[in-house]
């Protein structure tokens, strides 16, 4: 926070005229605001549509209305700084007077000592205010913050006689890291529920404090907070791959950095659909022991000017306040393949939203580990694939019949099963060709079958219900060897 107010008070000294700050936390950032001021011997005079200015002065009939409101700027001869709060639905093609007035007033307060503050929790600039407009992205809490907003929730607890709050130090650290990525109200918030449900704060609190912040992360809408429910016992072979994710387990402790190792910077999966990919992400997750986030591409890009770009900062402020963790982005290719033709069919939103997103992977000091995975390696930005994006690409080829068996194993038990009741090695030479998907869906659909006869599944069963399908080796053939063909030289194999 102390680089962000630096910044701020900097460009306010420098008398940068219209400020744009993307932040959801008013109370907080007009705290910082006011602290500023005070520093810098300015007024500070805040905005609302439904209040109008929060000054007597500045109360008119229709100060509530943009243009009465930024004509009052002109008119106030102190040093002010004006915080207009929610101003963003003002700036679009059917308020044109307001633009022209804010680019009016941005060329009049470059020789004054006023500055214009819009806070609001979307970026969205005209583009004709793109050139006199300056952003800046209000930084989340730190854990020092965090701890100061528990440290007060605890002393206002211990004045309640029904209380009895008693905190070690330990969960105190423990707390203030399950918070990391919340607002200041929202931290607020879950410290309270927590110590409301028992009247204390104990590890027990944690997946509470856990739970609310899944929900906070979900209303974000481009990131998904996903439980640590898969583990590497449910991915069939891929021996390579586990054995390198493994040696890395141990890579975000103090004691590797003491070693001298780097913190691993990502992984770039691809291979044939259904063969593990997506399982292998979640897996790795609860292999480290470190939150697993996804990140929905295609739900980044919004209709105005700057907000897919502000989707992506955000996505990528909100896994970084969690770190270390690990982002995961399923599909990749899917999400950015619309990055050549971008300046022709989006005016470059895509290209540009990709562009932020590659030279954070490249640049990226937060330990976040990103695993990606990709189905089609030739719609793929060659861009992507140079060497420092990520510390490797696997590939994830079909199943040999020994991983088929592993495979078959896991899905019988699943569906509690016993695997030494069936013929698995005959299972696994029927199986030839499928993934670890199609396997999967072969012994659901025996499952079916026997549960509508009223008896219990046999191999025959299995064996028929995969024949009975085509596999995606047999449909796709041609593409598949194109990959393996690619793969041979570029990629290592997971397997």
């Amino acid at each position: 926070m102390d680089d962000f107010e630096t910044e701020l008070a900097l460009l306010i000294r420098a008398r940068y005229p219209i400020i744009y700050l993307v932040s959801w936390e008013e109370r907080r950032v007009e705290r910082i605001v006011r602290r500023l001021a005070t520093s810098l011997g300015k007024h500070v005079i805040v905005w609302t549509s439904s209040a109008g200015f929060d000054q007597t002065a500045g109360r008119t009939s229709d100060s509530t209305k943009p243009f009465s409101a930024l004509s009052h700027v002109l008119q106030v001869p102190e040093k002010s700084i004006f915080l207009l709060k929610d101003f963003h639905p003002f700036l679009n093609e059917r308020e044109p007077v307001v633009t022209r007035m804010l680019r009016d007033i941005g060329a009049k307060l470059k020789t004054s000592y006023k500055t214009v503050i819009i806070l609001s929790p979307v970026l969205n600039i005209p583009v004709e205010l793109e050139k006199e407009i300056s952003v800046l992205d209000v930084p989340l809490p730190t854990e020092q913050e965090l701890r100061g907003i528990l440290d007060s929730v605890v002393k206002q607890a211990r004045r309640d006689p029904r209380l009895t709050v008693d905190i070690s130090d330990d969960v105190v650290d423990k707390m203030v890291r399950a918070t990391c990525g919340l607002t200041e109200e929202e931290a607020e918030n879950a410290f309270a529920k927590a110590l409301v449900n028992d009247g204390k704060f104990t590890e027990d609190d944690l997946p509470m404090i856990i739970r609310e912040k899944k929900q906070i992360i979900r209303k974000t809408g481009v990131l998904e907070y996903y439980d640590l429910s898969e583990t590497f016992d449910a991915v069939g072979g891929l021996s390579k791959l586990k054995l390198w994710l493994t040696n890395r387990a141990e890579a975000f402790g103090a004691e590797a950095r003491e070693f001298g190792l780097p913190e691993p910077k990502g992984l770039l999966l691809v291979g044939v659909q259904g063969c593990g990919k997506s399982l292998t992400a979640k897996a790795v997750a609860s292999l480290w022991k470190l939150p697993l986030l996804r990140l929905d591409v295609g739900s980044l890009f919004g209709s105005y000017i700057g907000t897919s770009e502000h989707n992506m900062r955000k996505a990528i402020k909100v896994a970084e306040s969690l770190a270390p963790a690990i982002l995961w982005l399923d599909e990749i290719e899917k999400g950015f393949s619309g990055v050549m033709g971008s300046g022709s069919t989006d005016g470059g939103t895509t290209a540009r939203v990709f562009a932020t997103f590659l030279t954070w992977l490249q640049e990226k000091t937060k330990p976040v580990f990103v695993v990606a995975t990709a189905n089609a390696i030739n719609q793929l930005p060659p861009e992507m694939l140079r060497k420092g994006r990520f510390d490797e690409i696997f590939f994830i080829d079909l199943p040999t019949e020994q991983e088929r068996e592993s495979i078959i194993k896991i899905h019988l038990k699943k569906r509690k099963r016993d695997p030494t009741r069936f013929a698995v090695a005959e299972l696994a030479r029927g199986c030839a060709g499928g993934s670890g998907a199609e396997i999967e869906q072969a012994i659901i659909s025996a499952l079916y079958e026997a549960f509508a006869e009223k008896r219990d599944i046999s191999t025959q069963d299995v064996l028929r219900a995969f024949s009975e399908s085509v596999p995606l080796s047999a449909m796709m053939r041609e593409q598949i060897a194109a990959f393996r063909a690619w793969a041979k030289d570029r990629a290592r194999p997971a397997s």
